[in-house]
C-alpha cells in the first residue's frame, strides 16, 4: 500500500534517474559532479531517501536540464515531499494521527484544488464540529473523550485550507444518501445542512447533489478524492479510502479514469444552483 510522501519520493527519484540517463551519466559520475557519495544519488533515485529542492537543483544543473517547465516540475516534487505547501501544523499530532491520515492532510494542504465524490458522509472540509464528533465516534471504536476532542480539533483545523491565500478550490459531488443519513440526531443534521448551504455560496466551493433519481452511477463503487496541484498536472493524485488504510494512485491512466468518472458524475448530478436549493429545502424540513 502506497502513502503520499513515499509515492512522491519514488516519483521524483524515477524522474531524476531518467534525466541522468539522458545526460549519459552513471550514478557515480553524477555524484562526483555534485560532490556527493554515489550512495546518496542511488537513495534519491530509488525513493529510499528524501531530497531537498537545493539538492534537486544541483542534479538538474549537472544533467544540463535548462527547460524551465521541467525544472519547476522537479522542484515541485521535491517541495511536495519535503517543505512545500502550507504550514505543517499537523506535525503536532504525530503521536495521535495514523500515517495515512497525516499523508492525506499533507496532500490536502499542498493542493490547489480538490475534487471529491462522497457517498456516505459530508466532506471533512465542510463538517460542523458536532457532525464531525458524531462521525468520528461511530468510525473509531472505543475512542475516549480526549481522543475524540483531538480528532475533531484536527478536522476543524483542516478547514483552514478553504480560507487560505489562495484558498483551496473544492468541487464535491454528494450522493443524496449523504444528506438523508441522520448523523448525530435531527438538530446536528439540520445545522450541518445549513453549513452546506453557506459553503455553497463561497466562490471556491462548488457542490452538486447526485439524487437517488439518477439511478445507478459509476461512483457506486465508492468515494474518492482527486488532488490537483497548481504547478503541474503530473503531480495530481487520487486517494481511495479503506477502513484501515488509504491507497494513492498517481499513474496517468488512473488519473484519467477517475477524472472521467468525476466528470460523468457531475453531468448526472443537479446543477450547483439546484443543489443549493435542494439542500436548503432539506434543511428547512429537517
Amino acid at each position: 500500500m502506497q502513502h503520499g510522501p513515499a509515492v512522491r519520493r519514488r516519483k521524483l527519484g524515477a524522474e531524476l534517474r531518467t534525466l541522468r540517463t539522458r545526460a549519459g551519466l552513471t550514478s557515480g559520475e553524477a555524484a562526483r559532479l555534485v560532490g556527493w557519495h554515489q550512495s546518496k544519488v542511488s537513495r534519491i533515485e530509488t525513493g529510499t531517501s528524501g531530497s531537498k529542492p537545493a539538492d534537486v537543483r544541483l542534479l538538474l544543473d549537472a544533467y544540463g536540464v535548462a527547460d524551465p517547465h521541467l525544472r519547476e516540475l522537479m522542484l515541485a516534487l521535491a517541495s511536495a515531499e519535503g517543505s512545500g505547501g502550507r504550514d505543517h501544523w499537523w506535525h503536532a499530532y504525530r503521536g495521535v494521527l495514523p500515517p495515512a491520515y497525516r499523508d492525506f492532510i499533507s496532500l490536502e494542504s499542498q493542493a490547489s484544488a480538490l475534487r471529491t465524490l462522497e457517498t456516505t458522509v459530508v466532506p471533512g472540509l465542510l463538517q460542523t464540529p458536532e457532525y464531525a464528533r458524531a462521525v468520528t465516534r461511530a468510525a473509531v471504536e472505543g475512542i475516549d473523550e480526549a481522543q475524540l476532542d483531538t480528532l475533531v480539533a484536527v478536522r476543524m483545523a483542516r478547514q483552514d485550507v478553504l480560507r487560505g491565500r489562495p484558498p483551496l478550490e473544492l468541487c464535491a459531488v454528494l450522493d443524496e444518501a449523504v444528506l438523508r443519513r441522520e448523523v448525530g440526531g435531527p438538530e446536528v443534521m439540520a445545522r450541518q445542512l445549513d453549513r452546506l448551504v453557506e459553503a455553497a455560496r463561497l466562490p471556491q466551493v462548488r457542490l452538486q447533489v447526485l439524487p437517488f433519481a439518477a439511478g445507478a452511477h459509476i461512483g457506486m463503487t465508492g468515494p474518492f478524492v482527486i488532488f490537483s496541484f497548481s504547478r503541474d498536472s503530473d503531480l495530481d493524485v487520487v486517494v481511495l479510502d479503506h477502513l484501515m488504510s488509504s491507497l494513492h494512485l498517481e499513474r496517468k491512466e488512473d488519473l484519467q479514469a477517475y477524472t472521467e468518472a468525476f466528470n460523468a458524475l457531475r453531468a448526472q448530478a443537479l446543477s450547483p444552483g439546484d443543489s443549493s436549493e435542494y439542500i436548503a429545502a432539506l434543511a428547512g424540513g429537517a
